[in-house]
């Protein structure tokens, strides 16, 4: 009723700003109206669109600076301001997301259907509970115990195995393995997908698959692989049986969706629901090493065991909200087979995105941070976190945590990078130790808490990933695959720069006007 009642008041509105439109130009046309009736008029229009914009800005709760300087723009550029408002100003990603947030619904009702004694997912639902523990150290516990009541559907599962991957190098022969092993299906989920060698090579690959028998699907977000899209890589395999491929986007007229800054950041593959890959890796080839240049430092990793069904059951969310398969084909015993325990990490996943957990990740960052007592190891590619993570990080630093946060000396998105570098003198000032890793630019993302829990996975540490992108992390509690996963960071602090306050604050006098200007992008980046 109040949203009938709300699209009544918009197109009385839109109406009544139409006929004012036509009214006035018309009579501008006609030569009889004059400049002063002109100004009347907008002198009674403006006002009204002022109230119109403010009234809107107080019914929908926002940060009190952003809503200060939308009543700025609209009651000092007449008309204008207002329209910019309308554009830019309203929060749409939360109805947006709403619409996949009721698609993961319907999934997760049929889902419940089928976990009956009688019917397939039975296992899967005997494997949660059985296979669910609890990390041995009690702050670790007051973390999952947080994190539960943060994503109650995603439960911590024993039995795993962690393997972390160094840049395509090592991940990409390893993942072609095991699509090369598949036996029954493979789900392929990218950002990027290029057309090049490395993206025709997996498409080769699946499409071999296919044709053996082996069903295979593959979600690329139409954003990330904008290039590989537009330039017809994936229309070879339009038509091969048993291989379908989609594009994540959420504008589809048909669908009702035109909200284009809502990506699918999420990078998992899964091969016959008991391996999967999942990390930072595109699938093009300047994560490979060439003869001309080193490939991008990103970290990918191996995971076996039951959290592999968590990452299916992820995939198959997104999958269902663009493709509307059926559920009963995809919630099947052959997509969710039995698995026996591989290893003893403890494994959450934590998705991310704009639905009804659209404040998840950083929920999670912030009490990871919070259970730091020795030290904190932060790798990203991009930093521009939200305000409460900047607060969590200086608040561990000053009571004696040590903070220390790699990120690339030059980022292949320079507005980015000077957003980021705005934030560094309130951490540097706090005791938080930045390192800027040498070239090759560096893309990976990791967080290290005392040497026993880590978050591993897809999502950089920026507003973009933990608000506005579709993300997966993994939360793992296992102290060897912390260890494992130190070395690698503290090889790539070896290769930075640590930045000194003093030598910071004495950078050039445009820098910091070129930061704060890059870091009014925050919000999207």
């Amino acid at each position: 009723m109040q949203r009938n009642v709300r699209l009544l008041l918009r197109g009385l509105f839109a109406l009544v700003a139409l006929a004012l439109a036509g009214w006035l130009a018309m009579g501008v046309a006609a030569g009889n109206l004059s400049y002063k009736s002109i100004l009347v008029v907008l002198g009674l229009v403006h006002p009204l669109a002022f109230a119109a914009v403010a009234l809107h800005c107080l019914r929908n709760r926002r940060e009190a600076a952003a809503m200060v300087a939308w009543l700025f723009v609209a009651w000092s550029f007449p008309f204008i301001g207002p329209l910019l408002y309308m554009a830019f100003g309203i929060n749409r990603v939360h109805t947006k997301g709403w619409q996949k947030q009721r698609s993961n619904d319907v999934l997760l009702t049929a889902r419940r259907e089928r976990e009956d004694a009688s019917l397939p997912l039975a296992y899967w639902r005997a494997l949660r509970v059985a296979r669910a523990g609890k990390p041995d150290a009690e702050y670790d516990r007051e973390l999952d115990g947080t994190i539960d009541h943060i994503l109650p559907h995603c439960p911590l599962l024993g039995g795993n195995r962690v393997e972390p991957l160094l840049t395509g190098d090592e991940a990409f022969p390893r993942m072609l393995d095991a699509i090369d092993r598949a036996t029954s299906h493979i789900h392929l989920q990218a950002f990027i997908i290029g057309n090049d060698s490395v993206g025709r090579e997996f498409l080769d690959r699946l499409k071999r698959k296919a044709e053996a028998g082996v069903r295979c699907r593959v979600l690329y977000d139409r954003f990330g692989s904008t290039r590989g899209w537009a330039s017809g890589l994936f229309k070879p395999f339009a038509n091969t049986p048993g291989l379908d491929i989609a594009g994540w986007t959420q504008t589809n007229p048909i669908k009702r969706l035109n909200q284009f800054n809502l990506r699918n950041h999420r990078k998992v593959l899964i091969v016959d629901g008991k391996e999967a890959f999942i990390g930072g890796l595109n699938l093009h080839e300047g994560n490979v090493t060439r003869p001309d240049r080193q490939p991008i430092r990103d970290y990918h990793f191996s995971v076996a065991g039951p959290i592999a069904l968590e990452l299916q059951y992820a995939f198959l969310q997104d999958w269902y909200f663009m493709t509307d398969e059926d559920p009963a084909a995809l919630l099947t015993a052959d997509l969710f087979p039995r698995i026996e325990p591989v290893g003893d990490a403890l494994i959450r996943v934590a998705n991310g995105g704009p639905t009804a957990d659209v404040e998840a990740l950083t929920d999670i960052t912030c009490a990871a941070i919070d259970d730091a007592r020795k030290q904190l190891l932060i790798v990203t590619p991009y930093f521009v976190p939200p305000t409460d993570i900047l607060r969590a990080l200086r608040l561990a630093a000053r009571r004696g945590v040590s903070v220390q946060v790699v990120v690339p000396k030059k980022s292949n998105h320079f507005y980015a990078g000077l957003a980021g570098q705005a934030l560094y003198d309130e951490l540097l000032s706090a005791g938080v130790q930045i390192y800027e890793r040498q070239p090759p630019f560096m893309h990976a993302k990791s967080i290290i808490v005392d040497d026993r829990v880590s978050i591993v996975g897809t999502a950089n540490l920026d507003n973009r990933s933990l608000r506005l992108n579709y993300e997966t992390n993994l939360v793992v509690f296992d102290e060897p695959f912390a260890n494992a996963l130190k070395r690698i960071v503290l090889d790539d602090m070896a290769q930075s720069e640590e930045l000194e306050l003093a030598a910071w604050r004495s950078r050039p006098t445009y820098r910091p006007v070129a930061e704060n200007l890059c870091s009014l992008l925050a919000p999207v980046l």
